[in-house]
């Protein structure tokens, strides 16, 4: 089990079960950086970039309705510098706009494990995960399904194995 990201300010613990993955517990507050942009509609395709080190996470998306949303980025390294992580959330929870499409694009790294989040109010505004067939998964993105995405979205975690070797 790994624990990776950050969450506003502090430390927010991913926990996730990979069993190729075999790192320390968590990234320390020096290797990451957590960074608040705005999410604007009116179907404009917009992106938004951080770069930490040598590897950057860029979110590219477009979105209908409401006025523009106060969302954060957070991006870093696991202490042994094997994992960058990049999360993009609204820390007011519920996003209001619907969106059109999303892509999350890690560079400098494979992704080893990503996942897109709704809230519903059934839940209790808690995360809900997409449906497995709204995304999909390749080496270096996280992208939105055309016609499958259901257009909510309120958080997106990517985390990729650096190409660290090992002497």
């Amino acid at each position: 089990m790994a624990k990776l990201c950050v969450y506003m300010n502090c430390v927010f613990v991913l926990v996730f079960g990979l069993s190729s993955l075999s790192v320390p517990a968590e990234a320390s507050p020096e290797q990451t950086k957590t960074v608040e942009f705005n999410v604007k509609p009116g179907g404009v395709v917009y992106t938004f970039s951080e770069a930490f080190r040598d590897y950057e996470c860029s979110f590219t998306y477009a979105s209908q309705g409401g006025t523009n949303e106060q969302w954060l980025m957070s991006v870093g390294l696991s202490d042994d510098d094997t994992l960058f992580s990049c999360s993009v959330w609204r820390p007011q929870g519920k996003s209001y706009l619907f969106f059109t499409q999303f892509k999350a694009e890690l560079k400098g790294t494979k992704i080893e494990y990503a996942s897109a989040y709704s809230q519903s109010a059934a839940a209790g505004h808690s995360d809900v995960p997409l449906r497995p067939e709204e995304f999909t998964i390749k080496d270096s993105t996280v992208t939105h399904n055309e016609g499958k995405f259901s257009a909510q979205l309120s958080k997106l975690v990517a985390i990729g194995r650096t190409r660290h070797d090992e002497l």
